[in-house]
């Protein structure tokens, strides 16, 4: 054999140095008896198929790397659609023009094939927050969020609303001991859900570090707008739940999939963005095709940390339940920030991103909460195909949390509290009611998308302390 050098690598096209130093290891050791011409002929051959050479012991390691190589750098360039694809808008008046304009952003995607924006809507990174976007055959990890599997989860309990009143020192109590807010820590006693066991944590290398920490949150909220509040709920007559039209004690929260939800959506957002380059403007809107190896994993990942979501709030219900003696006889949840494969109305399958949307399919139930002094509703869809099958998440941000914190005082907080009868554990001016939309006027707009089944009020209500 002639001495092969890495310079003779690189004119053939070898150009990554781990590739270049594993062929000269693998070259000088079994293909002693070969001329530097014909092993430069191979290497050219195995560059050129490496799929060839994947069944012989001396060559696979080589085409393997090659494949591995030709993935690592391979990226494809799509330019945009001439027209947008159709997308209605639901309560357009109360909706901010960058909102619309990102949706539109997202409507002239090549993958899009319809979209929808919801009337809580305001503006996202890549997807606006309330938009709703089918797509073929893709999955983008922006159009999904950073907390992905983020939810909604009401425990409607066989206790009058006089219960709060009664026991409102002992509420606060449960509250302050087996909730925990915020980006650190977790509660004090260690908690266990089946999620923890999922084989996904093992089956994908980079969420194997990820489960400490994973363990460490469960049964936790984050910051924001996150909280864990009792109340009671009005449930009107015949309603969906067949339950007897009065008022009932309620315990509400919502939060999402924690560091866990926020790391997957890091990792593959990169991801996504390195393999599909897109005009700047819309380079946040990068997608994996689901047929990619990046696409099943993803998809796998973003299950597990919707799976993990609803794991925290099982923790959460079943804790503060068990400490106050409680008993649910109605759960009712629903999730937003995530991906769902589904049906058109002419029977086309395509994947249903939901940014701060949620599902409205006939008959589902779901969450529309307003804000820390103003109803959530207990509401059923009616399966609108316009609105591809979803409504919105809540009444949606009216304002930024700077212009939150700028415009409200905390003693003027204080007096809207007071004047809702509503007692605040922590939480903060950003989060304060004026900062959110109105929330019946956001259900009038979405009267054609879901029907009321029940009021929720607001009475005690726990949020993170910044």
């Amino acid at each position: 054999m002639g001495n092969l050098r890495t310079k003779d690598l690189s004119k053939i096209g070898y150009h990554n140095d781990q590739l270049r130093s594993l062929v000269i290891g693998i070259v000088s050791k079994n293909f002693k008896h070969h001329s530097k011409q014909e092993i430069l002929d191979l290497l050219q051959d195995i560059k050129n198929d490496p799929e060839a050479f994947l069944d012989n012991e001396l060559t696979r390691k080589i085409a393997e790397k090659v494949i591995g190589k030709i993935d690592e750098v391979s990226f494809k360039a799509y330019g945009l659609r001439d027209e947008p694809v159709c997308f209605k808008t639901y309560g357009g008046k109360g909706i901010e023009p960058s909102a619309k304009q990102q949706m539109e952003l997202a409507s002239l995607l090549p993958v899009s094939i319809q979209g929808a924006l919801m009337a809580d809507a305001h503006m996202g990174f890549g997807l606006p927050i309330g938009g709703v976007l089918a797509t073929d055959n893709a999955v983008i990890p922006y159009a999904v969020g950073m907390d992905i599997g983020c939810r909604m989860t009401l425990s409607i309990i066989d206790e009058s609303d006089s219960f709060i009143k009664r026991f409102a020192y002992q509420i606060k109590q449960a509250l302050k001991n087996h909730t925990h807010f915020g980006m650190e820590g977790g509660l004090d006693v260690r908690q266990d859900h089946e999620v923890l066991d999922s084989p996904v944590f093992n089956e994908i290398p980079f969420l194997k570090p990820l489960r400490g920490k994973a363990v460490r949150q469960l049964g936790t909220s984050g910051k924001g707008n996150h909280f864990v509040e009792f109340g009671e709920i009005e449930m009107l007559a015949n309603n969906a739940l067949g339950l007897p039209a009065r008022r009932y004690l309620a315990l509400l929260t919502h939060s999402g999939s924690r560091g866990l939800g926020a790391a997957i959506a890091k990792h593959y957002t990169k991801l996504a963005m390195d393999s599909c380059k897109l005009p700047r403007h819309a380079q946040q809107l990068a997608w994996l095709d689901m047929n990619s190896e990046a696409g099943q994993e993803y998809w796998l990942a973003m299950t597990l940390a919707g799976d993990y979501a609803k794991a925290c709030h099982d923790r959460i219900h079943s804790n503060l339940l068990k400490a106050l003696g409680l008993k649910a006889i109605c759960v009712v949840e629903n999730h937003h920030n995530f991906a769902w494969k589904g049906k058109l109305s002419d029977g086309k399958e395509v994947i249903i991103h939901r940014k701060g949307a949620t599902p409205a399919h006939k008959g589902e139930l779901g969450i529309i909460p307003g804000s820390m002094t103003t109803p959530a509703y207990l509401v059923s869809g009616k399966g609108s195909h316009d609105a591809l099958y979803s409504a919105s998440h809540g009444a949606g941000r009216a304002m930024s949390r700077q212009k939150a914190k700028d415009s409200m005082t905390v003693s003027s907080m204080k007096k809207m509290l007071i004047n809702a009868d509503v007692t605040l554990i922590g939480g903060t001016v950003e989060e304060n009611p004026l900062a959110y939309k109105d929330i019946d006027a956001v259900m009038i707009a979405q009267r054609d998308l879901v029907d009321i089944q029940g009021k929720f009020y607001p009475r005690i209500v726990r949020m993170n302390k910044e």
